[in-house]
Protein backbone atom coordinates (compact mmCIF):
# COMPACT_ATOMS: atom_id res chain seq x y z
CA UNK A 1 0.00 0.00 0.00
CA UNK A 2 1.58 2.87 -0.94
CA UNK A 3 2.30 6.10 1.81
CA UNK A 4 0.00 8.05 0.72
CA UNK A 5 -3.28 5.93 0.84
CA UNK A 6 -2.22 4.35 4.06
CA UNK A 7 -1.94 8.64 5.12
CA UNK A 8 -5.33 8.82 4.07
CA UNK A 9 -6.95 6.12 5.80
CA UNK A 10 -5.22 7.40 8.87
CA UNK A 11 -6.81 10.79 8.64
CA UNK A 12 -9.92 9.38 7.58
CA UNK A 13 -10.26 7.17 11.01
CA UNK A 14 -9.12 9.83 13.22
CA UNK A 15 -12.57 11.94 14.46
CA UNK A 16 -12.22 15.49 12.97
CA UNK A 17 -11.42 18.11 15.90
CA UNK A 18 -14.90 20.58 15.82
CA UNK A 19 -12.56 24.22 15.40
CA UNK A 20 -13.59 26.69 18.23
CA UNK A 21 -14.19 29.84 16.26
CA UNK A 22 -12.95 33.15 18.54
CA UNK A 23 -15.50 36.36 18.30
CA UNK A 24 -13.53 39.35 19.99
CA UNK A 25 -16.31 41.77 21.67
CA UNK A 26 -15.09 45.09 22.34
CA UNK A 27 -17.12 45.61 25.76
CA UNK A 28 -17.91 41.74 27.51
CA UNK A 29 -19.13 43.27 30.27
CA UNK A 30 -22.17 45.65 28.20
CA UNK A 31 -25.75 45.37 29.99
CA UNK A 32 -24.13 44.37 33.48
CA UNK A 33 -25.05 47.35 36.05
CA UNK A 34 -22.09 47.64 37.44
CA UNK A 35 -20.34 47.49 34.17
CA UNK A 36 -17.41 50.00 35.04
CA UNK A 37 -16.62 48.19 38.62
CA UNK A 38 -15.77 45.03 36.52
CA UNK A 39 -13.72 46.34 34.31
CA UNK A 40 -12.03 48.24 37.25
CA UNK A 41 -11.47 44.96 38.93
CA UNK A 42 -10.04 43.34 36.07
CA UNK A 43 -7.80 45.83 35.10
CA UNK A 44 -6.64 48.12 38.35
CA UNK A 45 -7.39 46.47 41.33
CA UNK A 46 -4.73 43.74 42.68
CA UNK A 47 -6.82 42.13 45.39
CA UNK A 48 -10.66 42.29 46.02
CA UNK A 49 -13.75 40.38 46.09
CA UNK A 50 -17.42 40.25 45.19
CA UNK A 51 -20.25 37.91 45.97
CA UNK A 52 -22.33 36.66 42.96
CA UNK A 53 -25.63 35.38 42.71
CA UNK A 54 -26.60 32.62 40.17
CA UNK A 55 -29.98 32.81 38.59
CA UNK A 56 -32.49 30.53 39.71
CA UNK A 57 -32.09 27.76 37.01
CA UNK A 58 -28.65 27.16 37.91
CA UNK A 59 -29.80 26.96 41.22
CA UNK A 60 -31.87 24.61 41.03
CA UNK A 61 -29.38 22.70 38.96
CA UNK A 62 -26.61 23.13 41.90
CA UNK A 63 -27.88 24.08 44.45
CA UNK A 64 -27.86 27.38 46.27
CA UNK A 65 -23.98 27.42 46.04
CA UNK A 66 -21.26 30.17 47.59
CA UNK A 67 -20.00 32.15 44.36
CA UNK A 68 -17.30 34.69 44.82
CA UNK A 69 -15.92 36.77 42.06
CA UNK A 70 -11.88 37.50 42.96
CA UNK A 71 -9.60 39.79 40.98
CA UNK A 72 -7.04 36.93 40.80
CA UNK A 73 -6.95 33.37 41.74
CA UNK A 74 -3.42 31.46 42.89
CA UNK A 75 -1.88 30.88 39.60
CA UNK A 76 -4.11 33.15 37.61
CA UNK A 77 -6.43 30.18 37.79
CA UNK A 78 -9.58 30.56 36.01
CA UNK A 79 -11.61 28.83 39.12
CA UNK A 80 -11.43 27.29 42.00
CA UNK A 81 -14.23 24.70 43.38
CA UNK A 82 -13.57 24.35 47.33
CA UNK A 83 -14.24 21.49 49.71
CA UNK A 84 -17.21 22.80 51.28
CA UNK A 85 -19.01 23.88 47.59
CA UNK A 86 -18.16 27.70 47.28
CA UNK A 87 -16.94 28.58 44.39
CA UNK A 88 -14.45 31.21 43.05
CA UNK A 89 -14.04 32.83 39.61
CA UNK A 90 -10.71 34.93 38.95
CA UNK A 91 -10.84 38.04 36.52
CA UNK A 92 -7.06 38.56 35.98
CA UNK A 93 -6.06 35.26 33.91
CA UNK A 94 -3.50 34.00 31.75
CA UNK A 95 -5.47 32.38 28.85
CA UNK A 96 -8.68 34.21 27.27
CA UNK A 97 -10.76 34.72 24.21
CA UNK A 98 -11.68 37.48 22.14
CA UNK A 99 -15.29 37.29 24.90
CA UNK A 100 -14.16 37.92 28.63
CA UNK A 101 -17.83 37.70 29.46
CA UNK A 102 -18.34 33.93 27.33
CA UNK A 103 -14.99 33.35 29.42
CA UNK A 104 -15.83 33.92 33.12
CA UNK A 105 -19.16 32.25 32.29
CA UNK A 106 -17.59 29.08 31.10
CA UNK A 107 -15.14 28.96 33.89
CA UNK A 108 -18.25 29.75 36.32
CA UNK A 109 -19.93 27.02 34.79
CA UNK A 110 -17.09 24.43 35.31
CA UNK A 111 -16.38 25.43 38.86
CA UNK A 112 -20.17 24.50 39.30
CA UNK A 113 -19.93 20.83 37.34
CA UNK A 114 -16.33 20.21 39.19
CA UNK A 115 -16.16 17.69 42.42
CA UNK A 116 -15.75 19.78 45.24
CA UNK A 117 -12.25 20.47 46.31
CA UNK A 118 -10.70 18.94 43.35
CA UNK A 119 -9.00 21.12 40.06
CA UNK A 120 -11.17 22.80 37.97
CA UNK A 121 -10.53 22.30 33.90
CA UNK A 122 -11.64 24.97 31.81
CA UNK A 123 -11.09 25.00 28.09
CA UNK A 124 -8.95 28.35 26.70
CA UNK A 125 -11.78 29.18 23.92
CA UNK A 126 -14.91 28.15 25.09
CA UNK A 127 -16.95 28.44 21.88
CA UNK A 128 -20.45 29.62 21.81
CA UNK A 129 -22.64 29.95 24.99
CA UNK A 130 -23.95 31.70 28.01
CA UNK A 131 -22.62 34.65 28.61
CA UNK A 132 -22.11 36.32 32.53
CA UNK A 133 -25.36 38.06 31.51
CA UNK A 134 -27.51 34.96 31.05
CA UNK A 135 -25.86 33.16 34.41
CA UNK A 136 -26.28 36.22 37.14
CA UNK A 137 -28.42 38.01 38.68
CA UNK A 138 -26.95 41.37 38.04
CA UNK A 139 -26.84 44.27 40.43
CA UNK A 140 -24.09 46.77 41.53
CA UNK A 141 -20.97 45.10 42.96
CA UNK A 142 -20.17 44.31 46.49
CA UNK A 143 -16.40 45.10 46.44
CA UNK A 144 -14.37 44.00 49.36
CA UNK A 145 -10.86 45.35 49.16
CA UNK A 146 -8.33 42.91 50.58
CA UNK A 147 -4.46 43.91 51.78
CA UNK A 148 -3.12 40.36 50.79
CA UNK A 149 -4.50 37.06 48.73
CA UNK A 150 -5.42 35.85 52.24
CA UNK A 151 -8.97 35.37 50.98
CA UNK A 152 -8.23 32.36 49.03
CA UNK A 153 -6.77 30.29 51.78
CA UNK A 154 -8.76 27.58 53.75
CA UNK A 155 -8.91 28.04 57.53
CA UNK A 156 -5.29 26.44 58.65
CA UNK A 157 -4.11 26.59 55.18
CA UNK A 158 -1.54 29.12 55.69
CA UNK A 159 0.23 26.68 58.41
CA UNK A 160 1.71 25.39 55.69
CA UNK A 161 5.52 26.57 54.88
CA UNK A 162 5.30 26.10 51.33
CA UNK A 163 1.51 27.59 50.84
CA UNK A 164 2.92 31.14 53.68
CA UNK A 165 6.10 31.77 51.00
CA UNK A 166 3.67 31.63 47.94
CA UNK A 167 1.37 33.74 49.80
CA UNK A 168 4.27 36.14 50.65
CA UNK A 169 5.73 36.56 47.18
CA UNK A 170 1.74 37.31 45.97
CA UNK A 171 1.63 39.90 48.78
CA UNK A 172 4.63 41.75 48.17
CA UNK A 173 3.51 42.23 44.63
CA UNK A 174 0.88 44.16 45.41
CA UNK A 175 0.52 48.22 45.21
CA UNK A 176 -1.61 49.88 48.06
CA UNK A 177 -4.92 50.19 46.46
CA UNK A 178 -7.37 52.04 47.90
CA UNK A 179 -11.22 51.93 46.53
CA UNK A 180 -12.95 55.61 46.55
CA UNK A 181 -16.27 56.33 46.99
CA UNK A 182 -16.41 59.75 45.59
CA UNK A 183 -16.69 57.81 42.60
CA UNK A 184 -18.13 54.15 40.95
CA UNK A 185 -14.79 52.46 39.75
CA UNK A 186 -12.84 54.72 41.00
CA UNK A 187 -8.95 53.80 42.48
CA UNK A 188 -6.21 55.27 43.89
CA UNK A 189 -3.03 53.39 43.91
CA UNK A 190 0.71 53.89 45.47
CA UNK A 191 3.40 53.01 42.93
CA UNK A 192 7.05 53.89 43.79
CA UNK A 193 7.87 57.09 43.74
CA UNK A 194 4.22 58.49 42.65
CA UNK A 195 0.74 58.13 43.34
CA UNK A 196 -2.23 57.90 40.52
CA UNK A 197 -6.33 58.17 40.73
CA UNK A 198 -7.32 55.81 37.64
CA UNK A 199 -11.28 56.36 36.96
CA UNK A 200 -13.37 53.63 34.94
CA UNK A 201 -15.57 56.38 32.96
CA UNK A 202 -19.68 54.69 32.65
CA UNK A 203 -19.82 56.86 29.29
CA UNK A 204 -19.73 56.15 25.67
CA UNK A 205 -15.35 56.27 24.83
CA UNK A 206 -16.70 59.42 21.65
CA UNK A 207 -18.43 61.57 24.55
CA UNK A 208 -16.23 61.20 27.16
CA UNK A 209 -13.33 62.18 25.09
CA UNK A 210 -14.94 65.12 24.06
CA UNK A 211 -16.12 65.86 27.48
CA UNK A 212 -12.42 65.39 28.25
CA UNK A 213 -11.07 67.95 25.70
CA UNK A 214 -13.64 70.32 27.11
CA UNK A 215 -12.08 70.48 30.37
CA UNK A 216 -8.55 70.64 28.68
CA UNK A 217 -9.20 73.62 27.16
CA UNK A 218 -10.76 75.29 30.53
CA UNK A 219 -7.67 74.52 31.87
CA UNK A 220 -9.77 71.80 34.56
CA UNK A 221 -8.26 68.37 33.49
CA UNK A 222 -6.25 68.19 36.61
CA UNK A 223 -7.53 66.89 39.96
CA UNK A 224 -5.89 69.77 41.99
CA UNK A 225 -3.52 72.14 41.47
CA UNK A 226 -0.49 69.72 42.91
CA UNK A 227 -1.90 66.60 40.59
CA UNK A 228 -0.98 66.02 36.70
CA UNK A 229 -3.08 64.46 33.75
CA UNK A 230 -1.10 61.45 32.76
CA UNK A 231 -3.61 60.50 29.84
CA UNK A 232 -6.07 57.32 29.57
CA UNK A 233 -5.85 54.10 28.28
CA UNK A 234 -8.97 52.11 26.95
CA UNK A 235 -10.37 49.14 28.68
CA UNK A 236 -13.11 46.76 27.21
CA UNK A 237 -14.74 49.77 25.76
CA UNK A 238 -14.68 52.25 28.05
CA UNK A 239 -12.26 54.86 29.12
CA UNK A 240 -9.84 55.30 31.96
CA UNK A 241 -8.36 58.57 32.97
CA UNK A 242 -5.04 58.71 35.04
CA UNK A 243 -3.76 61.27 37.31
CA UNK A 244 -0.49 61.55 38.98
CA UNK A 245 -0.29 62.52 42.22
CA UNK A 246 2.20 63.44 45.05
CA UNK A 247 2.88 59.93 47.18
CA UNK A 248 2.86 61.44 50.49
CA UNK A 249 -0.50 62.13 50.11
CA UNK A 250 -3.20 59.78 51.62
CA UNK A 251 -5.87 58.01 49.45
CA UNK A 252 -8.95 60.17 51.82
CA UNK A 253 -7.17 63.53 50.83
CA UNK A 254 -8.10 62.56 47.55
CA UNK A 255 -11.99 62.09 47.50
CA UNK A 256 -13.12 65.84 47.88
CA UNK A 257 -10.95 66.63 44.53
CA UNK A 258 -12.48 63.51 42.88
CA UNK A 259 -16.58 64.44 43.63
CA UNK A 260 -15.30 67.92 42.26
CA UNK A 261 -13.88 66.76 39.06
CA UNK A 262 -17.11 64.31 38.90
CA UNK A 263 -19.07 67.51 38.94
CA UNK A 264 -17.07 69.22 35.96
CA UNK A 265 -17.08 65.53 34.02
CA UNK A 266 -20.49 65.55 34.18
CA UNK A 267 -21.41 69.24 33.55
CA UNK A 268 -19.10 69.07 30.49
CA UNK A 269 -20.62 65.68 28.95
CA UNK A 270 -24.29 67.25 29.31
CA UNK A 271 -22.88 70.41 27.19
CA UNK A 272 -24.22 68.86 24.10
CA UNK A 273 -22.86 71.56 21.85
CA UNK A 274 -20.06 70.20 18.98
CA UNK A 275 -16.17 70.89 19.61
CA UNK A 276 -14.96 74.00 18.69
CA UNK A 277 -11.89 74.44 16.84
CA UNK A 278 -9.68 74.35 20.72
CA UNK A 279 -11.73 71.40 21.46
CA UNK A 280 -10.71 69.57 18.53
CA UNK A 281 -7.38 70.24 19.02
CA UNK A 282 -7.51 69.31 22.85
CA UNK A 283 -9.17 66.08 21.53
CA UNK A 284 -6.65 65.07 19.38
CA UNK A 285 -3.96 66.27 22.17
CA UNK A 286 -5.85 63.60 24.58
CA UNK A 287 -5.82 60.54 22.01
CA UNK A 288 -1.71 61.50 21.27
CA UNK A 289 -1.25 60.78 25.29
CA UNK A 290 -3.06 57.43 25.37
CA UNK A 291 -1.32 55.14 28.02
CA UNK A 292 -0.01 51.30 28.53
CA UNK A 293 -1.49 49.96 31.65
CA UNK A 294 1.39 48.36 33.50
Amino acid sequence: MSKRRKSQRASEATPKREKVRDVFVPRPFEGLTDEPEWIALRELVPAASAPLRLVPELVEEHGDRAVTLATVLPMAAPAMAKADGRVLIGLQRHQQSGDVSRDLAEALLCALRAEPGKPVTVPPLPGLGPRLQDILVDGPLDVTMHEGFEFWLDPGAADDPTVQASLERANAAIYPTVRLTAARAAYWCQVPEKAHVRWVLPDDEDAALDALARLSVAGTLPLAGNTKFAGMFRAHGRLVPVWDLPEDVPAADWEEPVTEFAKRYTEALETGEALDAAGRRARHGLLGRQLTLR
